[in-house]
């Protein structure tokens, strides 16, 4: 087996990336464990973040003594609401630690080697050449204490996002890759526009994602939710928000027997309204927010700079006469659709632009 830091390195982020969204407060961390020259174990950050990736790793009945750890993300050196994962990682004898980011939690940051030193385990940083940006939005979080934003879009060739003749602007295997997306994310924001429009239920219809539905928050300033959505059935199932500026009594109490859990705010009009909206869903313990709205909606984030990653879904097809836009395409247009996710989605491309 290759001894290459990159080749381990790679493994482990592949494995983070399995809960990437779905660890809450703590980043999604990977794990492999080689010992003589062979895989021995692998862990990753608990669904919610309960139990670190390390511990997940050596927790098990083996002798890890000797061994080398890879790690995506330095080492935890302090008490959270577990213990700091260098205890088992000297408890076990592991004798090499590799990592391929620093930690910015100022508790750990840069402060790994030096414990590790004092306990004779070699460690070294080893920048990630695959999955330099896998940690934006954990960085974002903690610089800027605000969740980190995606959306996505689906066009036409000719920049259309609706077609006069279907439901749809892309295809179904766009359309999983969608449910894949909501996945990496803990929570969703859409509109009752949107979701009035479509019946849409925005959960993860693919078979083992379904238990990484994100929570819902729904932009509904006038209270015009229809009562007799499929979602109205499913709200049990997890927690979802609607945010609105009505103050009547008669129509909050109605959709609160529904499940449904109020946030009252009085604007949503300048970028500060937007900021302060994204601040207390972060303070929620939500930390990676993926927008899934119309045109209209997306055009106020992309003018009020708030986005920091867009994925668009363009299909090969002109719909010249058949589409049609709410409102204007001019902001869309002016994105150069440069970075291409190669993936087969036959007639749709899928465009990534992070900002």
């Amino acid at each position: 087996m290759t001894k290459n830091h990159n080749y381990f390195l790679d493994l482990a982020f592949q494995i983070a990336e399995k809960h990437l969204g779905n660890t809450k407060l703590n980043p999604a961390v990977g794990v492999v464990v080689v010992k003589n020259s062979s895989i021995v174990s692998s862990g990753v950050t608990s669904a919610r973040g309960k139990a670190h990736a390390e511990f997940n790793a050596l927790n098990k009945n083996y002798n890890f003594s000797g061994a080398t750890l890879y790690t995506t993300l330095e080492p935890c050196i302090h008490h959270g609401q577990t213990p700091p994962c260098i205890n088992i990682i000297k408890n076990k004898k592991i004798k090499k630690v590799f990592y391929s980011f620093n930690d910015p939690d100022p508790r750990t940051f840069k402060k790994s080697k030096e414990e590790l030193k004092k306990n004779k385990i070699i460690s070294k940083l080893v920048k990630s050449k695959n999955f330099n940006n896998f940690y934006d939005s954990y960085f974002y979080n903690k610089k800027f204490y605000l969740p980190y934003i995606s959306a996505k879009i689906a066009i036409s060739k000719d920049y259309f996002s609706i077609n006069k003749k279907s439901k749809w602007i892309t295809n179904e295997q766009s359309q999983k890759v969608t449910h894949l997306l909501r996945s990496k994310n803990d929570c969703i924001i859409s509109t009752s526009k949107s979701i009035n429009k479509d019946n849409s239920l925005l959960n993860c219809r693919i078979d083992g994602l379904s238990k990484f539905n994100p929570d819902l928050f729904i932009i509904d300033l006038n209270l015009n939710l229809k009562k007799n959505l499929m979602l109205n059935k499913l709200i049990n199932k997890r927690k979802t928000f609607l945010i609105t500026s009505v103050l009547n009594r008669k129509k909050i109490n109605f959709y609160k027997k529904k499940g449904y859990k109020i946030i009252n705010i009085n604007y949503l009009n300048s970028k500060n309204d937007f900021k302060l909206l994204f601040k207390y869903i972060y303070n929620l313990g939500y930390r990676r927010i993926f927008f899934e709205t119309g045109l209209t909606f997306l055009n106020s984030l992309l003018k009020h700079k708030l986005l920091n990653k867009l994925y668009i879904f363009q299909n090969n097809t002109t719909l010249k006469n058949f589409g049609a836009n709410n409102c204007t395409s001019k902001h869309l247009k002016k994105i150069k659709l440069k970075k291409k996710i190669q993936i087969n989605l036959r007639n749709d491309s899928l465009y990534e632009k992070i900002f």
